[in-house]
């Protein structure tokens, strides 16, 4: 067996132990042996960043997909673009519903309501005639209360009133 080992520099397959499994070599060192590196590597991005695919890229990418004949192919394809079989589904689910507009990459969070352009101002004036409406609960609430603080002292409500009303200089 040496022989056939030092002849092509490969031991035979059932000799070759967990460096064929692992392919890392026998005297090779372990991962906690190495020192960190002193920088990080510039292969990584610190941020990943969202890929966005144009309406063009999306209808070719979908008309060669459409084009594979043979089992394998769109896989292929899919592989050789970067791309996973979800983007394949959603893009040919949005062309089925809109065409070319629906595959443009749009804008993220809650679409605006193009329905009425008042609505707005409708909700800020509903919200101030609710302010409004408590204020006058709690005016009437206040009057309620003299009317009947009024009618405890025997004074009559327009002298308190008066009273209410008058600089504190002119009280004396």
């Amino acid at each position: 067996m040496k022989v056939i080992e030092e002849a092509s520099g490969i031991p035979p397959a059932g000799m070759r132990g967990a460096g064929e499994a692992t392919g890392v070599p026998a005297g090779a060192a372990r991962p906690e042996d190495t020192p960190a590196p002193d920088h990080p590597d510039p292969e990584v991005v610190e941020f990943p960043t969202k890929r966005r695919f144009s309406a063009e890229y999306k209808m070719r990418i979908i008309s060669e997909a459409d084009a594979c004949k043979s089992p394998g192919e769109v896989g292929a394809l899919l592989r050789r673009e970067g791309l996973y079989d979800s983007h394949l589904y959603r893009w040919r689910k949005k062309q089925r519903e809109g065409a070319l507009g629906a595959l443009a990459p749009g804008k993220r969070g809650p679409e605006p309501d193009p329905a009425d352009p008042l609505r707005k101002k409708i909700a800020a004036l509903e919200r101030e005639n609710a302010q409004l409406k408590n204020k006058l609960a709690q005016a009437e609430t206040i009057i309620d209360v003299q009317k009947e603080v009024a009618g405890l002292l025997g004074a009559p409500l327009r002298g308190i009133m008066h009273l209410l009303r008058s600089p504190v200089s002119d009280r004396r």
